[in-house]
């Protein structure tokens, strides 16, 4: 256990600019613990968003009991439910009082395939955690974990060091989904893809 804890993303890790810890966040591990069995993915695909006057961003609509979390310390999970259906997992970074997350988009599942399987497995397997909303339905993660301490593995979800992701094989572009919302912000290449 002392290897997994030494492994864990630190505080100081997610208390820096949003942008950067996207970034290097891609190879990083996913890690859920359910009932003693670790179920994990290495993160793929991520997004930024960042403050209240970033019009992406659930912030800006201040703070409310959905947003809270958001405002609380870095290294925080924010869990929140869209569509009426689906959980989306971000990590919360920068200081303590400003509002900003990295939503994790995709995961390449490394440990726990047979849960995966189970909860997933009616999908191609390329499919399985190639979405914000499917990663979590692979993991387990729902509204329970909102607020969880990443940097605790008490807490049953955290994020552990991976490999180096060379800057040639990352895709930088907008972040997905975002229709409805404003230039420049629709367009902000906040969005970090493993190729």
């Amino acid at each position: 256990m002392n290897s997994v804890v030494n492994s864990i993303l630190p505080r100081e890790f997610y208390n820096r600019p949003t942008l950067t810890v996207a970034r290097e966040l891609l190879g990083a591990i996913l890690v859920r613990v359910e009932n003693g069995a670790r179920v994990a993915g290495m993160i793929v695909e991520t997004e930024a968003y960042v403050g209240e006057s970033d019009l992406g961003c659930h912030a800006k609509a201040g703070r409310t009991p959905r947003t809270e979390v958001m405002y609380g310390p870095p290294g925080r999970a924010y869990v929140y439910f869209t569509y009426g259906m689906h959980w989306m997992l971000n990590a919360v970074t920068e200081a303590e009082g400003f509002p900003a997350a990295v939503l994790i988009r995709a995961i390449q599942p490394v440990e726990g395939i047979e849960v995966i399987a189970a909860r997933r497995g009616t999908q191609p397997r390329a499919r399985w955690t190639d979405g914000p909303a499917k990663l979590t339905q692979a993991l387990g993660i729902d509204r329970a974990l909102n607020g969880a301490d990443l940097c605790n593995p008490d807490a049953g979800l955290w994020i552990e060091a991976g490999k180096s992701i060379p800057g040639e094989s990352v895709t930088i572009g907008p972040r997905v989904g975002l229709n409805t919302v404003p230039e420049p912000w629709k367009s902000k290449p906040w969005r970090f893809l493993v190729r």
